[in-house]
């Protein structure tokens, strides 16, 4: 074992993943967290994704409770834990994954619109928490990572519930990082941007996105350093290695934080590299007449 996985110390913990079977990002974290020896219990709404996660869990010699369940129902969520108290009586990490929204202006959306969106950003991480911070308790403390999103942190025109939801669940998790920070059980969250984890199924903007992919890799490539300092959009390797850190030792003081992974577009809070003009809030002469040229 080298210095940074013996300070990690992951190696045989047990991680909760709401949402760890299904998709790009779900699966990402907990084979991740399954290589560093951590045995898992996840549960998805995916059956089919449910079933063939376990094979690849296993193989990398740790146990898994892979557990079918929508998080958009109480109930099975609660069953769900009531399975991983009896198969495990305690865990370590708790990692709250799913996401929902439908892109709509405000006045457009319904109140079944703006009841999911809320559930599914916000009210199953209140039950997913609720159920988890008994089974932390008896292992002597440990970490809760809630997934949210740099729409939490500005205002997201047409994602309005989505970004609220979201920024509930900000507060909510800083909030409660205080209150269980005399148990040893810390509270952090993770903000991705623009990300393959956030648009690899189009569920956020289907139209946008099949417009977009008509374009191209190497269009969204020339796209993304326009918007992200860096130059280039975060993998789901770059998310599920922040999870690591966040789960780990080696973060064993830090509690009430939201790491953004996000190339720097939180850091530059709207400033875009415009092609002909640089870094400006808003496009300038040279943008403006690439955009807006009738010639």
């Amino acid at each position: 074992m080298g210095l940074l996985e013996a300070h990690a110390a992951l190696k045989g913990k047990v991680a909760v993943v709401v949402g760890g079977c299904g998709e790009i990002q779900g699966r990402a974290y907990t084979l991740a967290l399954a290589k560093a020896g951590v045995h898992i219990a996840a549960c998805d709404n995916h059956e089919d994704e449910v079933a063939s996660i376990v094979p690849e869990v296993e193989a990398l010699g740790v146990r898994i409770l892979a557990y079918h369940a929508d998080v958009a129902d109480p109930a099975a969520l609660d069953a769900f834990y009531d399975r991983v108290e009896q198969d495990f009586g305690q865990i370590d990490i708790v990692v709250n994954v799913p996401t929902h929204c439908k892109r709509s202006r405000f006045e457009d959306s319904t109140h079944e619109d703006n009841a999911r969106d809320i559930r599914m950003n916000y009210g199953y991480i209140l039950d997913s928490c609720r159920r988890a911070i008994p089974l932390l308790r008896r292992s002597g403390g440990g970490s809760i990572v809630n997934f949210t999103t740099i729409e939490a942190h500005r205002g997201a025109a047409t994602f309005a519930v989505y970004a609220g939801a979201k920024a509930a669940t900000t507060n909510f998790s800083k909030a409660l990082a205080v209150e269980l920070g005399a148990d040893q059980i810390r509270v952090n969250l993770i903000a991705p941007d623009t990300s393959p984890a956030k648009t690899s199924n189009g569920s956020l903007y289907p139209e946008d996105f099949a417009r977009i992919e008509k374009l191209g890799p190497e269009t969204l490539a020339e796209a993304s350093k326009i918007y992200v300092p860096m130059k280039r959009d975060p993998t789901v390797e770059d998310l599920a290695n922040g999870l690591l850190f966040l789960v780990s030792d080696l973060s064993r003081s830090i509690t009430g934080t939201t790491l953004h992974i996000d190339g720097g577009t939180s850091a530059g809070g709207g400033w875009i590299d415009w092609p002909d003009d640089g870094f400006m809030p808003a496009p300038l002469g040279g943008s403006i007449g690439r955009l807006f040229s009738r010639g």
